[in-house]
């Protein structure tokens, strides 16, 4: 059923700490600084009390809900949330009429707040378009999903879509620190050493909410021990789970990202998935991870297995579109893909050989017969003059030359025999004779 009411009037002293301490206006509002910039969408729609509805597109423990409360809060509006794992099309239409009822009466606006929109079927979401159309509500959908693919066109053209971005570990870290000093929160009356403060940012993972419940859950097992302030060991029980010792800016950063890879190219996938759990459970950056996945498809698999890239490059996707925890499983599964499959270093070994020759000065005239011919003039300057026109030949292959006199005879392609390129070796090998004149059709 939805709720009404304000997302402040439960913030009890026994509220949970994640609760207590949300901002209260925008400006308290830790991150985002893109929304929160002067003369921004969501600050003119606070502060000029616009009617406008807003879709929310961010991970978990961004501050979706707490803009949702802020717009209510500041602009004086009801506040009712639907809540899209337990409501239907009932329960938003209900919500809608009581909105409508509630202004034809002369009361206040309504912000609707309704969270995980995606989850909502077709049916569900084409409920609310009535109540943004008209007015009857500003609409508030929060969703951590792609909304270009989980949110209908008609509410998604009707809504100001606002992108929010992971926090990052230095805002995680004042919203640890708020809570520790704020007379909402501890008040002070926990101090916190530097190593825990470190390990409790690392797993929250870039989400406020997650930050705030670990430190609850640890400032209480401090107050049970008798403790003033909390250690490192107290907050690793507290949460049950070992600090990482893991700096994403020191030597441990690079040393496991090595060792990761290091593991993929020796073709031993349980390694991988070790250092890539050590990764994930410190809190690294899974685009970096996804992106060294993708360097790596290349570099040392490259065409032993031509699926390898695209394993990699749909994990990259992956992330950026579905977001972590859940990414973890695509990131293991390119881990896997990589590290079982043939390895061949031929593509980087080719590239970096060309770009060799063309560093020293290795570079010549391009051929006649393979310059622009399309423009006038072109061809009394012989341009395109003696082009053999591949398709025209038996196996659409040509003898002519393609590389620049100075570089007629250079190899930099040489592919193994491993996987998949043993068969591009071989066809390779046969064309190459083709096109250089060294062996018959």
């Amino acid at each position: 059923m939805p709720g009404a009411g304000s997302l402040g009037a439960n913030t009890h002293a026994s509220a949970p700490l994640a609760v207590r301490m949300r901002p209260r206006t925008i400006d308290e509002l830790v991150g985002q600084q893109q929304l929160r910039a002067a003369g921004s969408p969501l600050r003119r729609l606070i502060e000029g009390d616009q009617s406008m509805s807003l879709l929310l597109w961010g991970p978990p423990g961004t501050g979706k809900t707490t803009i949702a409360a802020i717009v209510s809060q500041q602009t004086r509006r009801r506040f009712v949330e639907v809540s899209a794992v337990a409501a239907g099309v009932k329960e938003v239409r209900a919500a809608i009429d009581g909105a409508r009822a509630e202004l034809a009466r002369g009361g206040q606006e309504t912000v609707l707040f309704v969270d995980e929109v995606h989850r909502f079927t077709k049916a569900q979401q084409d409920a609310l378009l009535p109540g943004v159309e008209n007015r009857w509500v500003t609409l508030i959908a929060a969703t951590t999903e792609n909304p270009f693919f989980s949110v209908i066109s008609p509410l998604l053209s009707r809504s100001l879509l606002l992108r929010l971005q992971s926090l990052t570990d230095d805002d995680v870290a004042e919203v640890i620190d708020q809570a520790l000093a704020d007379e909402r929160g501890l008040a002070g009356s926990t101090l916190l050493d530097d190593d825990a403060r470190h390990h409790l940012v690392r797993l929250a993972g870039g989400d406020a909410r997650r930050a705030l419940t670990y430190l609850e859950a640890a400032a209480g097992a401090a107050a049970s021990n008798g403790l003033d302030a909390i250690d490192l060991a107290t907050a690793e029980t507290a949460v049950d789970q070992a600090a990482v010792r893991y700096d994403r800016q020191g030597d441990q950063h690079y040393d496991v990202i090595s060792a990761f890879i290091k593991s993929i190219r020796g073709s031993d996938p349980d390694a991988a998935l070790h250092y890539l759990a050590r990764m994930i459970e410190a809190g690294e950056d899974p685009r970096f991870i996804a992106r060294r996945l993708v360097v790596h498809a290349s570099e040392d698999v490259g065409l032993a297995d031509p699926t390898a890239l695209q394993a990699a490059v749909a994990a990259a996707q992956a992330v950026q579109l579905i977001g972590m925890p859940e990414a973890r499983i695509n990131l293991a599964q390119a881990t896997i893909h990589l590290a079982v499959a043939p390895k061949s270093n031929a593509v980087i070994t080719a590239i970096d050989a060309a770009i060799s020759d063309v560093r020293a000065g290795r570079i010549g005239q391009v051929p006649a017969h393979l310059r622009d011919a399309h423009y006038g003039g072109a061809k009394d300057l012989g341009h395109g003059k003696g082009y053999a026109y591949p398709h025209d030949e038996p196996f659409g292959v040509a003898e002519q030359q393609y590389l620049p006199d100075v570089l007629a005879d250079a190899t930099y392609y040489r592919p193994t025999a491993l996987g998949a390129e043993a068969g591009v070796k071989d066809r390779w090998e046969r064309v190459r004779r083709i096109v250089r004149g060294h062996g018959e059709r």
